[in-house]
């Protein structure tokens, strides 16, 4: 599924923990690992890389470290692309204070604009577990399909033992149902419908995946998608989110955050996105 893996490193106290969980991965989808390390290479620095890899990727035989110079997220950026990168491996912290998400965090500009999936892990171990709790967003949009798809074989590979897919009645619809003249029984009768229609949404793009080892639960919110998936997330204790994004951001969207700048502000869990 991502034969080349690449991760964003710097020399911080989570860098061990990072390695270990992008080798563990490795280990899933049998691909070559790459370090990028943005910042000038010395022998200290380059020794202590090594012991860390020595202990957790010894046994690695496609494993490239590369030293760049440069603004950390343009060089990220661009190296993805010339190395023809699949999936990029970052730390975020779980909250960023009001300064930082005006400003933009180097991870969140480059989850943006990355040209492939990203995975931020906001709490990597160096005692490694699998993603046990998924949840996938199927609201409908464009890359949801795609998404799910993607998502179910993430998952498949993890071996998770609980997917969710989460959808939401729109709110127009949930709106008209509830501000006509009706009984309570017939306002009832359609928010019915409505959730049964999200059900069927998401049903469909399942019937023609695989789903074979997975125990897959279709949820259906009234809200806010995004503040929804947060919320969900938190109730679950879920591992791993899993979204998609299909355009980059400028800062006036940042005044007005989009869904997933909401989702960047305050990160529920690991986050997968599917570019």
């Amino acid at each position: 599924m991502y034969q080349k893996v690449a991760l964003a490193i710097a020399f911080s106290p989570r860098m061990e923990a990072l390695i270990a969980e992008a080798r563990r991965l490795i280990g899933i989808f049998q691909g070559e690992l790459i370090l990028i390390h943005v910042g000038i290479k010395t022998d200290e620095l380059e020794s202590k890389l090594d012991e860390i890899l020595h202990r957790h990727c010894s046994d690695l035989k496609q494993i490239k470290t590369l030293w760049k110079e440069g603004k950390p997220a343009k060089t990220i950026l661009k190296t993805c692309e010339e190395e023809g990168v699949d999936l990029l491996v970052l730390g975020a912290l779980k909250k960023e204070g009001l300064l930082t998400y005006y400003l933009g965090s180097v991870a969140r500009k480059v989850i943006r604009k990355s040209p492939c999936s990203v995975l931020t892990l906001i709490d990597p171990k160096i005692e490694t577990t699998r993603f046990s709790k998924v949840v996938i967003n199927g609201t409908q949009l464009e890359v949801t399909p795609k998404v799910i798809a993607k998502g179910l074989k993430f998952c498949q590979a993890e071996g998770a033992s609980q997917v969710h897919i989460l959808n939401e009645i729109k709110l127009y619809g949930l709106q008209m149902a509830t501000a006509g003249e009706g009984s309570e029984d017939e306002v009832a009768l359609t928010r019915r419908k409505l959730v049964q229609d999200e059900i069927k949404y998401v049903q469909e793009i399942l019937d023609g995946l695989d789903q074979s080892g997975l125990k897959i639960n279709i949820k259906v919110t009234a809200g806010k998608w995004a503040v929804e998936l947060v919320r969900y997330c938190d109730s679950i204790n879920a591992d791993l989110l899993i979204m998609g994004d299909e355009k980059g951001y400028s800062f006036i969207d940042r005044i007005f955050p989009h869904d997933l700048e909401e989702i960047l502000t305050e990160l529920p869990c690991n986050l997968l996105i599917v570019k």
